[in-house]
């Protein structure tokens, strides 16, 4: 798997194994352990991860109100690692006022999550370059 540009089916099969592997009791790399952490605090995911025959291909359309939990999950290991060497600079200090004027880390972290996607999503379209005084400013905006 290729750790900075995934494919969609590499990331599912990395949620499908550390799932698996979590259930067998198996030893998990620390990507591994930091990823089930954030899988643990989505509960109406579990399901959608222990059934990978049912979910591998599966779509989840926005249109229709479906969030994509392999998404959803990998935003929030995106939010992790950018916090944890805080890049870019600032996201550190945003995100723990964020959690300070939120009712909790969680909820902080999906506040960051829309900001993050909003991004990307920019970056896309526009292909361009991640902006983020951009995305720090959308962050400031949230508070």
């Amino acid at each position: 798997m290729s750790l900075f540009n995934p494919s969609r089916d590499e990331v599912r099969e990395f949620f499908f194994a550390l799932w698996a592997k979590s259930r067998a009791g198996e030893a998990l790399t620390p990507l591994e352990s930091m990823a089930l952490a954030v899988a643990m605090q989505h509960p109406e995911y579990h399901e959608v991860l222990a059934s990978p025959g049912r979910n591998r291909d599966r779509d989840w359309r926005p249109e229709g109100g479906e969030t994509n939990p392999f998404l959803h999950l990998s935003l929030h290991l995106a939010i992790d690692e950018q916090v944890s060497i805080d890049q870019p600079p600032g996201i550190r200090e945003a995100v723990r006022r964020l959690a300070a004027s939120h009712d909790s880390e969680h909820a902080a972290r999906h506040a960051v999550m829309e900001c993050l996607a909003e991004m990307l999503w920019q970056a896309q379209r526009n292909a361009a370059g991640f902006d983020n005084a951009a995305y720090l400013d959308c962050l400031a905006r949230k508070m």
